[in-house]
């Protein structure tokens, strides 16, 4: 019975709530795409970060946890490597640098990032081959390079940095591609760490001495070995450095934590106004249906009956307008070109989509609440 007077009003009234799914569908797309750019933002810092094949990195003492601030001697490397539960350490060094393009376009910004071969932080090959050594003119590309640029193994690429103000040139053969290794918004490309040392944008030319060092290193753990353990070890025994775990690493990068609490603030506000709106629509519309609900209730309708009736009903328009908003953001998002940073994350968009369809019963509580409440005699005019 309840379900048939829901569908029925629906129905009878599909214009008026049909343009009220239609503001449903609107908040629905605006909430879906904070929730995309939300999770591609924050992938596109973190990407590389996040696929290590480690579980520790290290890091310069006293730089927060800054990758591109932090320093790291070659020397130290082997000191770490003899640590008790330590299994293997590689160096990351991380710069940036111009891709320019074969077709004369305007030039690609990418990371680039040095990795030594069979070491932690070297990505997996998907295509082609690793590094042999920790030299040569070699390069590896993730797939948001071979996105945006048609290139593929054993083609050259050109590489444009700064070596004390002025540009310069670097040839190097693709050897091998892999799968999204984005760093700080910026598609990556590997180099051999001899060869990034030499690449990499400096400010004037430094010793050899000096120019030894990374930015961080990669740790794995043995098997078995407790990453807490192995953590304090290396505090105890390696001087100026800071250890942490991947997910700390990848938070503590600038603008990471406050780029994602601004959006989740906006996606909870945008939340809260639907449930005020939906809470408006159907109040308004409840008071509009007053006498009805007196008639429904003198002729023995019950407040359970009357109140499933508005819940079912709120349920059903919203229900509609989600799946409808559902349809036009997926739509949307089919034409975006991929240099946007929009991902739609299967278990973060369910959620969404979850949340959304919650707050139309949490708006219309207010609604159910007068629905019960109406006296069948003042409803119709009859009480003296």
């Amino acid at each position: 019975m309840a379900l048939y007077l829901a569908f029925k009003e629906v129905w009878r009234n599909r214009g008026r709530f049909f343009l009220f799914s239609l503001v449903i569908a609107l908040i629905t797309t605006l909430v879906l795409f904070i929730a995309a750019l939300s999770e591609g933002l924050a992938l596109a810092n973190r990407q590389y970060l996040e696929k290590l094949d480690a579980e520790l990195l290290i890091f310069q003492k006293d730089v927060d946890l800054s990758a591109n601030a932090s320093r790291i001697e070659l020397s130290r490397l082997n000191d770490i490597t003899r640590l008790e539960g330590v299994e293997q350490v590689g160096p990351i060094g991380f710069g940036t640098a111009k891709l320019v393009l074969p077709d004369g376009g305007e030039d690609l910004n990418v990371s680039i990032i040095g990795v030594e071969a069979g070491q932690p932080g070297a990505p997996q090959v998907l295509a082609g081959r690793g590094f042999t050594g920790d030299r040569g003119a070699q390069a590896i590309l993730d797939s948001n390079v071979t996105n945006r640029v048609p290139l593929q193994v054993g083609d050259q690429i050109t590489l444009k940095t700064l070596q004390g103000g002025e540009e310069q040139l670097y040839n190097l053969t693709v050897v091998g591609l892999t799968d999204g290794q984005q760093y700080l918004y910026a598609p990556s490309i590997f180099i051999p760490y001899r060869t990034w040392q030499q690449i990499r944008p400096q400010a004037g030319e430094g010793s050899p001495l000096v120019d030894e060092v990374s930015n961080v290193a990669a740790v794995k753990i043995k098997p078995g070995q407790d990453e807490e353990v192995v953590k304090q070890q290396i505090l105890a025994n390696v001087r100026d450095v800071e250890v942490a775990d991947i997910q700390t690493a990848y938070e503590s990068i600038p603008g990471y934590s406050v780029q994602q609490s601004t959006l989740n603030t906006q996606r909870g506000f945008t939340m809260l106004i639907g449930i005020l709106v939906i809470g408006g629509f159907f109040q308004i519309q409840m008071l509009q249906k007053i006498p009805q609900i007196g008639v429904l209730k003198a002729i023995g309708a019950s407040n359970l009956t009357v109140g499933a009736a508005v819940v079912l009903q709120i349920i059903l328009v919203t229900t509609f307008g989600v799946l409808l908003g559902t349809l036009v953001t997926l739509g949307l998002a089919a034409g975006i070109p991929d240099s946007v940073p929009i991902i739609f994350n299967g278990s973060s968009f369910v959620i969404a989509i979850l949340t959304l369809l919650m707050i139309g019963p949490i708006g219309g509580l207010i609604t159910v609440r007068l629905a019960v409440r109406v006296e069948p005699l003042i409803a119709l005019g009859l009480s003296s």
